[in-house]
């Protein structure tokens, strides 16, 4: 059974909660099983729990889950800019797969609430990169 690692954002918490409970139901579906969450105040906050769960031996790989809402300043972009760039280094340092279900920049509340499934489709891609590296 693969084993998936959550990294959760608190803010934007209305989005991220519907985000994560399809993301959990999406991997039992796949036969996946989320060992562990661990949530973080924000999308900025997420390299560092990342690079904890990535090191366990019990975690396959990290699924992040996030929803980066445009306001008034560009920081909406830099966020994610800096976040997802992050977030790839550590699935390179680390060979695990670590997938990126944040929705943004750029995007409306409205948006965001459309965009719940971003989490279902981080949740296939980590267990389709799982099976794929090992050779299933």
């Amino acid at each position: 059974m693969i084993k998936l690692g959550f990294v959760v954002a608190e803010f934007n918490r209305d989005i991220t909660y519907q985000m994560e409970i399809l993301g959990r139901e999406h991997a039992e579906f796949l036969g996946a099983e989320v060992v562990c969450a661990l949530m973080v105040p924000g999308v900025y906050d997420m390299p560092l729990a990342v690079k904890k769960l990535i090191g366990r031996d019990d975690v396959d790989a990290v699924v992040t889950i996030g929803c980066v809402i445009q306001g008034e300043t560009g920081h909406d972009e830099i966020v994610a800019q800096q976040a997802s760039r992050k977030i790839m280094d550590l699935a390179l340092e680390f060979d695990k797969p670590v997938t990126l279900g944040i929705s943004g920049p750029k995007m409306s509340r409205m948006d965001a609430h459309r965009r719940i499934d971003y989490s279902k489709r981080a949740v296939e891609a980590a267990v389709k990169m799982v099976r794929r590296l090992k050779g299933d």
